[in-house]
């Protein structure tokens, strides 16, 4: 038993599709959440700036007591989370773009990622997609410009629209009938991806899988909280303004406590 809260971060509010999924999977949870939106987006920075800001990210959340902390970014996770492991004695739950599951689930044998560049050139990444990919195309857009737009409230703009059509619709003329999100950011764009792809397509995220890994890690360190236990909170810290988050959360039934720090 271990009451302490889960610690979540990403390069701003991307991970709050994956926190959403683990309060809905873990409701006794208490959770406490990073969104480093001030050096959004990573998927732009060196590999060396990636692992900085994950160290630093990491010693917050200890510093703050949590018990377990999940990488809630693709690219943080792919460039980061080896140095991670082997540095913090806490246990880490990364994420990666959800490339096996769409290669068995694609009939044309075809799938599309959308993700980051740091994500798409990651030696982690090269090696999942050698692994589970055999005699599938994979067509890769990098997403330039969608993560500043999602962490500017501007996820239903005409400039997001005429991105997400310019990334997607040559993924559809070779014929992917599974489209990735590598991205933690993306999932908030699914109702506008499902206007360009239509009905056909299967749009996969982690976001479940990495609740259900959660959950498993906490279980098997038994480091779960008890059903009991009724007095958990979730705090979510952002190094910028606070407007997206309170507008991207709006209708979460989970409550929560926004705080506005810099770290």
């Amino acid at each position: 038993m271990n009451t302490q809260p889960i610690g979540i971060f990403d390069s701003g509010i991307g991970g709050l599709s994956i926190w959403k999924e683990i309060t809905s999977l873990l409701p006794h949870e208490a959770t406490i959440y990073l969104a480093d939106s001030a050096n959004a987006p990573y998927g732009e920075k060196s590999k060396d700036e990636i692992i900085q800001l994950c160290i630093k990210n990491t010693e917050k959340l200890i510093a703050l007591g949590c018990k377990l902390i999940v990488v809630a970014c693709n690219t943080a996770t792919t460039n980061a989370i080896e140095i991670l492991r082997k540095n913090y004695a806490i246990s880490f739950i990364g994420i990666e773009p959800a490339i096996k599951p769409a290669g068995l689930k694609s009939s044309t044998k075809s799938i599309g990622i959308l993700a980051t560049k740091g994500t798409l050139n990651s030696r982690l990444f090269s090696e999942t997609a050698r692994k589970y990919l055999h005699g599938i195309t994979i067509v890769e857009k990098i997403g330039k410009g969608l993560v500043p737009l999602i962490e500017t409230n501007q996820m239903y703009s005409d400039k997001m629209n005429t991105l997400l059509e310019r990334y997607i619709h040559p993924m559809l003329q070779e014929n992917i009938d599974c489209l990735v999100l590598g991205c933690t950011h993306y999932p908030f764009l699914i109702p506008q991806i499902k206007k360009i792809t239509g009905p056909t397509i299967k749009i996969i995220d982690s976001g479940r899988a990495v609740a259900k890994q959660t959950k498993a890690v906490l279980i098997l360190e038994n480091m779960i909280t008890p059903a009991e236990h009724i007095s958990q909170t979730h705090k979510i810290y952002s190094n910028t303004d606070l407007n997206t988050i309170e507008n991207i959360l709006q209708d979460t039934p989970t409550t929560f406590i926004l705080i506005k720090e810099s770290f």
